[in-house]
């Protein structure tokens, strides 16, 4: 199988899927779901080296359940529950890194979050986990852990918009297109990372760990010339 970077024409992110996350961050309760996207170019790989922090960012991680995607789906209809799980391919563990000073100065100015999910290594993908492997992906358990302490660690079917409600509306504003990542948003405990700390994240069905879904990464410092200003 061709790599997941090299299939992905976008990756979309669902931003405050889970309440406690929501509430966490401060942040108001959608009415609807809403997404952001995230260049390919921002997907890490398994044994493709570490996260890179840039410098002056603080970066926090947020593990989430990913959808890659079969088929392309043009305005597709939220009702039909089957039609959406036949669409997805397989399921990805996403760790959606987050340059949480530059999104905090991105909101309270009105500004993009382009940059603040965009870098390079930004978008921690786990290995493709076959379909079979996760027969209800709203009954599976996320984890992520810092130096084997757990941060994050609750059910997918805490999820304010379900999966075919998301591909509606996703796909009634743009195409999803065959081998985009959808990545369906983090449960609660989201928080710091630093250079030189490691990061490990999974999931679990019927309290059974899938191998395929298993990520162990460190964190670097970018090298390079950026380093965050006030915009």
């Amino acid at each position: 199988m061709a790599s997941l970077r090299s299939r992905c024409s976008k990756v979309l992110a669902i931003g405050r899927n889970y309440a406690d996350h929501i509430t966490e961050l401060n942040n108001a309760r959608p009415k609807q779901p809403f997404f952001f996207l995230k260049p390919p170019s921002s997907i890490l790989e398994r044994g493709g080296g570490p996260v890179l922090c840039p410098k002056g960012v603080s970066l926090h991680y947020e593990v989430e359940l990913g959808l890659v995607m079969g088929k392309k789906l043009r305005d597709f209809d939220e009702n039909d529950s089957k039609g959406a799980l036949d669409a997805i391919a397989g399921y990805v563990v996403g760790i959606d890194m987050t340059a949480r000073n530059i999104q905090d100065e991105a909101k309270k100015k009105g500004l993009p979050w382009s940059t603040a999910k965009g870098f390079d290594t930004f978008t921690v993908l786990s290995d493709f986990i076959p379909r079979s492997k996760v027969p209800d992906p709203h009954e599976a358990e996320l984890y992520l852990s810092i130096n084997d302490a757990v941060k994050q660690q609750d059910s997918t079917n805490l999820m304010l918009f379900r999966i075919p409600r998301i591909l509606a509306h996703i796909s009634q504003i743009m195409t999803i297109e065959e081998g985009d990542v959808v990545l369906t948003g983090t449960p609660k405990g989201v928080g710091p990372v630093k250079v030189g700390e490691n990061m490990k994240a999974g999931i679990k069905f019927d309290g059974v760990e899938i191998e395929e879904g298993k990520i162990e990464v460190d964190v670097a410092e970018r090298s390079g010339p950026y380093a965050f200003k006030e915009t």
